[in-house]
């Protein structure tokens, strides 16, 4: 059976397009079978004219669970667009960064030759990240619900109006304050718009959820990082009338009418990313946000022949008044400590 991967593309961009049109021609001289959507070739094609190679269409020539990976060239926004793709299949994304940080993104345009060899090779692995399914209620009754991989992020409606809201764990208040909103977020997403809002940046391999809260007016407004299997609640309070909306990934949207709830909790679906590089989460931090590390001198050189003993003594000699030492005289009786009375 032949190998087949999605290469999935920004197609608002010219440079996203000529990478899927290079990506396209490897795959399929490495022995792959190129699979994209018909929107996107043809968008492709309109540029670029008529491949040299076969491309096969997504839902017309292959199904999606018969893909064995998707592709994506574009930034996060493309990547989290992969997702809502794939979230019904066990197909892993790996990215190509074309945009500015490209956080989630596996590789860079630079390499894309080396990557289309890595998938040749199958020299990658997969690893899950973790999704938070999301609940909205209105009067008791659930008006929607979805799924994110970064974040829940709950905004005011109105510019001129804060949203006034109490923030649950557990279904326990823990505090009410107004602000322009709060997310709730993964560890995935603790460096995408919890970041920007102040929030720590959790390691992908924390299971944990986060609560951030956006330009809160109050004492007590921190990022709190609690349990996975917790329930995170925000409730949008009625007392100043505000309306707020929900964004899940900055890409679907619901509005918030006051007295509208919001639950969070673990996903059972995560997404899967395929990584070439076993690089440490911390290496990828300092990569993508050019982070300062001049001077770094690196871990100290563990050795047998390093042998640690008892630390010398060094005795000193207490000195002697200037004037005496200078003349030879020695101490008075009374001048001398030992014979004080």
């Amino acid at each position: 059976m032949s190998r087949r991967v999605l290469v999935l593309a920004h197609t608002g961009r010219e440079e996203s397009l000529k990478a899927a049109w290079e990506a396209c021609a490897q795959l399929y001289d490495a022995g792959i079978v190129p699979v994209m959507q018909e929107s996107e070739l043809a968008d492709m094609e309109r540029f670029f004219g008529q491949l040299n190679q076969p491309v096969e269409i997504l839902h017309d020539h292959v199904l999606l669970p018969d893909v064995e990976l998707v592709m994506v060239l574009g930034g996060d926004g493309t990547i989290l667009r992969a997702a809502e793709l794939v979230r019904e299949v066990d197909v892993p994304l790996l990215g190509v960064n074309l945009g500015h940080v490209g956080f989630l993104a596996e590789s860079e345009r630079a390499d894309l030759a080396q990557t289309v060899e890595w998938i040749a090779r199958r020299a990658y692995t997969v690893e899950e990240r973790m999704t938070i399914d999301v609940q909205v209620w209105v009067r008791g009754q659930k008006i929607w619900h979805t799924w994110a991989l970064n974040e829940a992020a709950i905004e005011k409606g109105n510019r001129e109006r804060m949203l006034e809201v109490v923030t649950e764990v557990d279904e326990r208040p823990l505090t009410t304050f107004g602000c322009d909103g709060v997310v709730l977020a993964t560890p995935t997403g603790s460096t995408a718009y919890a970041f920007s809002a102040g929030g720590p940046v959790v390691w992908p391999e924390v299971e944990a959820l986060l609560i951030v809260p956006i330009s809160a007016h109050a004492l007590f407004a921190k990022p709190l990082v609690v349990s996975p299997a917790s329930r995170l609640a925000v409730e949008v309070l009625s007392r100043n009338g505000a309306q707020g909306v929900l964004w899940c990934d900055g890409r679907r949207s619901v509005d918030l009418p006051p007295g509208a709830r919001v639950e969070v909790t673990k996903s059972a679906t995560p997404v899967r990313l395929a990584r070439t590089h076993q690089t440490p989460f911390s290496g990828r931090l300092v990569r993508k946000f050019e982070l300062p590390i001049h001077g770094w001198r690196g871990p100290v050189p563990q050795s047998e022949e390093i042998h640690t003993g008892p630390l010398p003594i060094v005795r000193t000699l207490r000195p002697m008044p200037p004037l005496q030492a200078m003349s030879g005289e020695q101490p008075d009786d009374d001048t001398d400590p030992a014979n004080a009375k």
